[in-house]
């Protein structure tokens, strides 16, 4: 399909080649408490109820998810009841001003600290809600410990962002220029670097003040942070593994940013329907007019979809 990559997807096009404190458990917390620092992973817990765990994107903050998590738990203005849900609004190291972890690795480093919180706070019956890079991880965690999560929302988020252009890539023949990128990243001045992570923030919200938010956040997020996580998503593909997944999935999808270049939304769909297609339990929904950031872009229809999926009444 002839047209731009996948916001996560574009900004290595356009580079040449971006401990643990004292657990509090949850049932002490307050409605809103202070983040807790778990093995470098800031998360905030918010309100009580069923428990939803909420994962931002790439050098995003956990502000991403906070408009969300209060709308869901007041009544919708079509009459919907309020959810009685507790929001885990997560906010991973290096991104948007948090500290970065030591390590090689991301994704799975997060993947696994995030497993680690769910069974130390015994969070049963756990929807996981991810965007981006955290539609990534979601989908991560559910593939390595199936029994730890109940529902999965992911939120423009694919199994294998390098194949949304290239149906045909592989992670062999990702890696050379995944590791292009990574030391081109690296590798430039301050000026460039910042001039080319803002100019792939085109086409990621339609409000221009969360663009500015965007551009901040990208300038507080540590750069070897970012490049290792860009790298790691471009040399990640999960589509094998998606069987495994035995949980309700709804996936939400973006296509509109993508309208000036010949995309509709029935061949982005179908981009999502081949990624997700060894996944059967997923449910794929498709945005009329949102960006990247749904959450921002379409708030009611991104509340309404979460609505209709997740209660803590059913199964």
């Amino acid at each position: 399909m002839n047209q731009p990559a996948h916001p996560l997807t574009r900004f290595p096009k356009r580079t040449p080649a971006a401990v643990a404190a004292a657990i509090i458990a949850v049932a002490s917390l307050t409605a809103t408490a202070a983040p807790l620092d778990h093995h470098g992973i800031s998360i905030e817990v918010v309100g009580e109820g069923a428990p939803v765990l909420m994962i931002p994107g790439l050098n995003s903050g956990a502000d991403t998810w906070r408009e969300t998590c209060h709308a869901l738990r007041q009544p919708a203005a079509d009459g919907a009841s309020a959810m009685p849900i507790q929001c885990h609004l997560v906010q991973l190291p290096g991104f948007a001003g948090l500290a970065p972890v030591e390590g090689e690795d991301f994704l799975p480093v997060m993947r696994d600290g995030l497993l680690d919180y769910v069974v130390e706070h015994d969070l049963q019956g756990l929807t996981v809600i991810g965007h981006s890079l955290g539609g990534t991880l979601a989908l991560q965690m559910a593939i390595k410990q199936p029994d730890a999560v109940a529902r999965l929302v992911i939120v423009d988020s694919l199994p294998y962002f390098a194949a949304a252009q290239n149906p045909a890539a592989t992670v062999a023949t990702t890696r050379p220029m995944a590791e292009q990128m990574r030391a081109g990243m690296l590798a430039l001045d301050e000026t460039m670097y910042f001039a080319q992570a803002e100019a792939s923030l085109l086409g990621m919200t339609r409000a221009p003040e969360r663009v500015e938010t965007l551009k901040k956040w990208g300038r507080d997020s540590n750069r070897a942070t970012t490049a290792q996580a860009m790298y790691e998503l471009m040399t990640t593909d999960l589509r094998g593994e998606l069987g495994v997944i035995g949980v309700p999935t709804l996936v939400l999808g973006s296509w509109a940013a993508y309208k000036p270049y010949g995309a509709t939304i029935e061949s982005t769909r179908k981009i999502f329907a081949d990624q997700y297609a060894r996944l059967p339990s997923a449910r794929i929904e498709m945005s009329q007019g949102g960006y990247h950031f749904l959450m921002w872009d379409d708030p009611q229809w991104v509340q309404a979809q979460i609505r209709g999926f997740v209660s803590p009444s059913t199964p």
